[in-house]
C-alpha cells in the first residue's frame, strides 16, 4: 500500500510540474532555455525557493550560500539502499564530465531523513562520491520547508518490528538544475544518463 501511494503522488508530482511549466514559461517564447529544453516540462518560477539548512560541519547555511554558481540538487537520505547511490553517482559524473570541459557545476544532497542523517553520517556518504559534494541535512521543519519549495515528495514508511532504527523512505528521485540569481530552470529523470545532464546543463550555461 505504502509503495502504491508512492508511486501515485510522484505521478502527481509530474502532472504538477508540467502544470507549472504551461503557466509560468507557456510556448517558450520568451524563454531563454528554450532551446535547452526537452520535451514539454521544464522551468517553472514557482519550484524552488529560500531555504535555511545545516551543512556537513554543522554550520546553518541558506540557499544564497549553497547556489553561489550552478547547482544540481538531488534530495535522498544516506540510509537508502540503492536508489539515491545511483542517481547521485549520475549526478557527481555528470559534474566531473563538466569540470574537463572547464565547467564548474556544484553537486548537492539535501538529506530527507533528519533523524538519522546527522552532518557526520553525510561527510561519510558525500567523501565517498565527490569530494566536492555538498551534504545539507536539518530539523525537520527545516527539510519540510526545503522540500516544499521543490515541490518534492518523501514519506518515512513503518520501521521493521523490533527494529525502530531501521526504515526506508519513499521520496521523489528528480534532480534540480539551480543557477545562482536566477533559480530553478530544468528537472532531471532518472533515465537520463551522466553525458547527456552534462550536455544539457551546458546548454542552460551557455545561456545564462
Amino acid at each position: 500500500m505504502t509503495r502504491t501511494l508512492a508511486i501515485a503522488a510522484a505521478a502527481v508530482l509530474v502532472v504538477a510540474l508540467a502544470a507549472l511549466y504551461f503557466l509560468t514559461v507557456g510556448s517558450g517564447s520568451d524563454d531563454r532555455f528554450a532551446q535547452c529544453r526537452e520535451g514539454k516540462v521544464g522551468g517553472g518560477a514557482e519550484i524552488g525557493g529560500p531555504f535555511t539548512l545545516v551543512d556537513e560541519n554543522g554550520e546553518t547555511v541558506t540557499d544564497q550560500d549553497v547556489i553561489d554558481k550552478p547547482a544540481l540538487i538531488y534530495f535522498g537520505y544516506t540510509f537508502c539502499p540503492d536508489v539515491c547511490p545511483l542517481d547521485m553517482s549520475r549526478n557527481v559524473e555528470a559534474v566531473e564530465v563538466l569540470e574537463e570541459r572547464g565547467r564548474m557545476v556544484k553537486p548537492v544532497f539535501i538529506s530527507i531523513d533528519p533523524e538519522r542523517d546527522t552532518p557526520e553520517m553525510l561527510t561519510d556518504f558525500t567523501d565517498n562520491l565527490h569530494p566536492r559534494l555538498l551534504g545539507l541535512t536539518g530539523s525537520p521543519e527545516q527539510i519540510r520547508a526545503a522540500s516544499q519549495a521543490y515541490r518534492t515528495y518523501y514519506q518515512k514508511q513503518e520501521p521493521e518490528e523490533g527494529d525502530e532504527d531501521y526504515y526506508l523512505v519513499d521520496h521523489s528521485t528528480f534532480t534540480y538544475l539551480v543557477l545562482p540569481e536566477i533559480g530553478f530552470v530544468e528537472f532531471f529523470r532518472r533515465d537520463i544518463g551522466p553525458d547527456r545532464m552534462a550536455d544539457r546543463v551546458e546548454c542552460f550555461m551557455d545561456a545564462m
